[in-house]
């Protein structure tokens, strides 16, 4: 992460919602902050039917590129720890399909923030050359997809299927 002094306007819509409506500003884990905002939104989302809760995550995925890239671009800084916009869409992706429930959130939390954290193969190639927005957004995708495979397959053990 880099910590490097910078100014984020709050009162720019986009560095609004790419700080993750300001979660990302808080210290230390600002990825993980960002994450458990995201977790509100998403109790909202898991009462939509799947095919508008997955139009979300692609208009939030599409609109993140941008605000991630603009905001980054505005600082100076690529990819700052800040910027969680990215947190947010990888969280969603992570829950998709997942009956709500207190423990599938607490564990889809978990596996999306170690898949983040640790960034397995291609995470984290895709983490270190693919630049702008679009590279901002990808690695956190990724992650939310291998999360969301393990929570797939976690649910028979935990008797929600």
């Amino acid at each position: 992460m880099n910590t490097l002094k910078v100014n984020f306007n709050l009162k720019n819509p986009v560095h609004f919602l790419a700080l993750g409506f300001g979660s990302g500003l808080i210290k230390p884990a600002p990825g993980t902050w960002g994450t458990l905002a995201a977790v509100p939104v998403y109790w909202v989302l898991a009462t939509l039917p799947i095919s508008v809760f997955l139009l979300v995550i692609l208009i939030g995925f599409a609109v993140g590129i941008y605000l991630c890239g603009k905001t980054a671009s505005d600082v100076g800084v690529h990819d700052h720890g800040a910027i969680v916009w990215d947190e947010f869409i990888g969280f969603w992706i992570t829950m998709i399909a997942i009956p709500f429930n207190w423990v599938n959130v607490l564990i889809g939390f978990i596996l999306f923030r170690i898949f983040d954290i640790i960034k397995p193969w291609p995470i984290k190639v895709l983490d270190q050359k693919v630049h702008g927005g679009f590279g901002i957004m990808i690695d956190d995708v990724i992650a939310g997809v291998f999360a969301c495979i393990i929570l797939h397959l976690l649910q028979p053990v935990l008797g929600f299927s």
